[in-house]
């Protein structure tokens, strides 16, 4: 099975989910896995064409602790405009395979397939593969569903999911990041009323629209609460970046000094460290010559270890206090951050085979600024992570700038690489869980 060419197929069956139930359409790449593995042992689809799947190579120990290789098929939209090639044409071009989903994550899910696709020979437990529906608009018709209904036969001690990201320069050479938490989205809705009038006279009026205006405004320019991770300060000391970044009294300012020198690198600190409201989609008004009585905006709000919906509220209220009480706070879902521990075998396979494959096994424990369906497995007690192999085509900051962007691609090397580093990781850890019997 050649990875390269499963990955170019699943950009090209399109599973675009806009958020929409309608969407989706993940029957299209779980038929093109199915015809490669077979009938699955399970499927559900909880309403058509939103379809998940499990795989399973049994063990010879039912009691040994099982492994699952977890991706999602789904991706998000993309617009024509501002890609150069088409973004669902799965085309190699310069040596990358561009396409919507390139990164996140389809890339990593034909390395899983082609590895499990592999692992046919004895095994000491049993090795579960799962495509899942939904992951990008939380999970509700996919992951979620296959968790607290189907626990039993999805229920896997360790799994391996996102999100991958390639090796940053360390000061004692490259560190790979493996990621280990991930923030807790607490979407919310913000309301503001007015009163209806006549556009032609908006003197005195209220108008919906300039309450919300004045309680966003000051949103925009605020830094939320901090809170200095385990994860982060791995990645200041590894890094060798300057202590204050590691220092929730001085994190601000020091993030405008790494920003003027490597402004990706400051995006993801200040969300690795701090919670986040990000305004993202506004509505109101029914006609241009109406004054407007409502105004919805959504955000997303994403809050870390330790935070949680109260600390979102709070927030809010205080940077948007030049509105008053004009702004209405509505919960729409709550997901509490979640970590996983690294003393476990599962981490051992990985930086044994970092350490195979490249010299190093300088893994670097790494919290995620997004929401992955691992919270589900870990919500049950799973370990669960996400690595990759890739080659330096593309640093640590350009790479995260793909995910949901333009011009979305992965390096064929990258792919082989991870598909490689994967299959160490699943017989490595084969290996140590027969050693522990």
């Amino acid at each position: 099975m050649n990875p390269v060419e499963l990955l170019r197929e699943l950009i090209r069956n399109r599973c675009v989910n806009d958020g929409t139930p309608e969407s989706g359409g993940e029957v299209a790449s779980i038929a093109t896995l199915a015809n490669l593995l077979g009938k699955p042992e399970l499927e559900i689809e909880p309403i058509p064409r939103r379809r998940s799947a499990l795989w399973r190579v049994p063990g010879s120990n039912p009691q040994a602790p099982r492994l699952m290789l977890m991706a999602h098929v789904d991706v998000v939209p993309a617009s024509t405009h501002g890609w150069e090639v088409d973004p669902f044409a799965g085309d190699v071009v310069d040596g990358f395979v561009w396409g919507r989903g390139a990164v996140d994550m389809l890339n990593v899910a034909a390395a899983m397939v082609t590895v499990f696709a592999e692992s046919t020979g004895a095994r000491h437990g049993d090795l579960l593969l799962a495509a899942v529906a939904d992951e990008e608009n939380a999970g509700s018709l996919g992951a979620k569903v296959l968790v607290e209904e189907h626990w039993p036969q999805i229920g896997a001690e360790y799994v391996m999911t996102e999100v991958a990201y390639p090796a940053v320069p360390g000061v004692r050479g490259s560190l790979h990041p493996v990621s280990v938490a991930e923030k807790g989205p607490n979407w919310t809705r913000l309301r503001a009323r007015g009163v209806p009038g006549h556009g032609s006279t908006p003197y005195l009026a209220d108008n919906a629209i300039a309450t919300m205006v004045e309680a966003l405004s000051p949103v925009f320019g605020a830094s939320g609460p901090v809170v200095v991770g385990p994860e982060w300060k791995s990645w200041v000391a590894g890094l060798g970046l300057e202590d204050a970044l590691a220092d929730p009294e001085a994190i601000d300012a020091a993030l405008e000094r790494l920003a003027a020198d490597d402004p990706q690198l400051a995006r993801y600190a200040h969300a690795a460290t701090h919670l986040t409201i990000s305004p993202n989609v506004i509505g109101g008004g029914l006609k241009v010559n109406v004054i407007p009585d409502e105004v919805l905006v959504d955000v997303d709000a994403r809050a870390l270890p330790g935070q949680d919906r109260n600390d979102v509220d709070l927030y809010l209220r205080k940077t948007m206090a030049a509105a008053g009480d004009r702004i209405e706070i509505e919960a729409v879902a709550d997901h509490p951050a979640t970590s996983s521990s690294t003393d476990n075998p599962l981490w051992s396979a990985i930086g044994h085979a970092f350490d195979r494959h490249t010299g190093e096994a300088n893994l670097l424990p790494t919290l995620m600024p997004v929401a992955t369906d691992g919270r589900f497995f870990r919500h049950r007690g799973s370990i669960v992570y996400g690595t990759g192999w890739f080659d330096d085509a593309l640093p640590f900051g350009e790479f995260l700038t793909l995910f949901h962007g333009n011009n979305e691609r992965v390096s064929v090397a990258s792919v082989e690489r991870t598909t490689s580093l994967l299959r160490t990781v699943v017989d490595r850890f084969d290996q140590l869980i027969a050693a522990r019997q």
